[in-house]
């Protein structure tokens, strides 16, 4: 099976068919840098880094692009606010969001665009739309003519005439009509801004990502991805703006990652369950986050809470023993073991569970089932009495291999290990006096699986692997 893409532009699965044979041009919207990241913000990113990993994984060669929008509004206020140089503020910003997105496994793009780099191209790329009759300057402003692309509304799947009594359509005396979107805004007073042909102003938000897309990985690209509250009417932006200068399709394939509501609730400042990485990962080790955000089809929203968070921590120490448990057998000097050939198909046919899932739009949380198969196979073979350490390590490497395909770290330190499970052992103690026997009992055919022996002493429960 090849790799199928639900295509938001669509509606449906497609098999993925790029370009150019063997590589991939893929884009993603990336953040307004003018504070720290939330919870919601890192889900596209880590999701959009799991399909680049895939992809890469599959044999592609990925060009993978993400920007900064270094220069809006809510940027300026905040520096304002603050005090600070509009550059002083986003370079901050920037450092922090590669620190934490680091954290969480993520690995950088091969190009990280800022709008403020591409003044010139932007400014050039009007010009263009204007001498093409979709775009106007009116009082130091420029809009483009909504109306006068044929194909908009066709990402959000919405006719013109019913974008009229949308939420997020801007009106202003200065536009022709009230769908019109800027393309270029005029300076207010002491506000950052450049010169152009229009006079002293800046972009505004949906120019900037189709010029840097452009610029970089030319007229039509792949792949280009972002988080849903993106796709009107940023994205469906970016479309009429490229197709209306380039006459060509702008992106192929479509990739929108869900919401995040925070103990089932929507996410938002108002009711004070806005969440930022920067100070859940000083309390949440960021592969445990990495790895609850996976454990989610990337299109469904996923709740975060703090049982889910638990669950999350429970299923990576339990892969990471099983790993940390054929290592140890390994070490061991392992005799050679019966059915060799036989362990070896079981491990093949976990691989191909794995890339079965991933093909299928990228199914992560099937794609972390294959790993709680392999790992459970990997318990199952430590208790047989002889062992074969050809087995062992290929267990170990496709464990560590597929795993590293998610972002996710299976071989840790010792120490990190024995404190996950006795983590485990607390919280089935805790279940036990809160009555919670099914709780308990889960923790307890856990802590089995993963081959931990359980022993009562006169100072309390011990334990040990078996």
């Amino acid at each position: 099976m090849s790799i199928h893409i639900y295509n938001t532009l669509t509606r449906q699965k497609e098999p993925f068919v790029p370009i150019e044979e063997g590589k991939v041009k893929m884009y993603v919207c990336g953040p307004t840098v003018y504070n720290y990241i939330h919870i919601g913000n890192s889900r596209p990113v880590i999701v959009y880094d799991t399909v680049r990993r895939y992809l890469t994984y599959s044999g592609y060669d990925v060009n993978f692009v993400s920007n900064f929008t270094d220069v809006d509004d809510k940027i300026i206020n905040t520096a304002n606010a603050l005090g600070e140089e509009v550059s002083e503020l986003t370079e901050r910003f920037i450092a922090a969001y590669f620190e934490d997105v680091s954290a969480l496994g993520c690995q950088k793009a091969d190009s990280h665009p800022r709008v403020t780099e591409h003044m010139d191209d932007i400014v050039d790329f009007i010009k263009v739309l204007i001498e093409k009759g979709y775009a106007y300057e009116s009082k130091g402003d420029v809009y483009y003519r909504t109306r006068k692309f044929e194909g908009y509304g066709k990402l959000s799947h919405q006719s013109v005439d019913d974008l009229k009594i949308g939420a997020r359509i801007e009106t202003g005396e200065k536009k022709e009509d009230a769908l019109d979107f800027a393309l270029w805004k005029d300076a207010k007073p002491g506000e950052i801004s450049w010169e152009s042909p229009w006079g002293k102003g800046r972009p505004g938000w949906h120019i900037e990502c189709s010029v840097m897309a452009r610029e970089i990985l030319g007229d039509t690209i792949d792949i280009h991805a972002g988080g849903q509250d993106l796709t009107f009417p940023h994205h469906e932006n970016e479309i009429a703006q490229s197709e209306a200068y380039t006459g060509k399709q702008f992106a192929r394939y479509w990739m929108h990652n869900g919401y995040i509501n925070i103990d089932n609730e929507k996410m938002s400042k108002s009711l004070g369950n806005f969440v930022l990485v920067n100070d859940i990962r000083k309390h949440i080790d960021p592969q445990v986050l990495r790895f609850f955000m996976l454990s989610v089809h990337y299109r469904h929203p996923i709740n975060f809470s703090q049982e889910l968070v638990e669950n999350a921590q429970n299923g990576l120490a339990r892969i990471r023993t099983s790993y940390a448990n054929l290592a140890h057998r390994l070490e061991a000097s392992p005799e050679l073991g019966d059915y060799k050939d036989i362990w070896l198909n079981k491990i093949e046919e976990a691989r191909s569970q794995f890339t079965t899932a991933m093909d299928d739009d990228f199914n992560t949380a099937n794609g972390i089932a294959a790993l709680f198969e392999l790992a459970s196979l990997a318990n199952l073979y430590l208790i047989e009495k002889h062992t074969e350490a050809n087995v062992l390590t290929t267990f170990m490497k496709t464990l560590k291999e597929l795993a590293l395909v998610l972002g996710i770290e299976v071989e840790v330190q010792g120490e990190v290990l024995d404190e996950d499970i006795d983590a485990l052992i607390e919280a089935r103690i805790q279940a036990r006096k809160d009555k919670d026997f099914a709780r308990a009992d889960a923790i307890r055919d856990q802590l089995k699986e993963m081959n931990i022996i359980l022993e009562d002493t006169a100072q309390g429960i011990r334990w040990k692997r078996g």
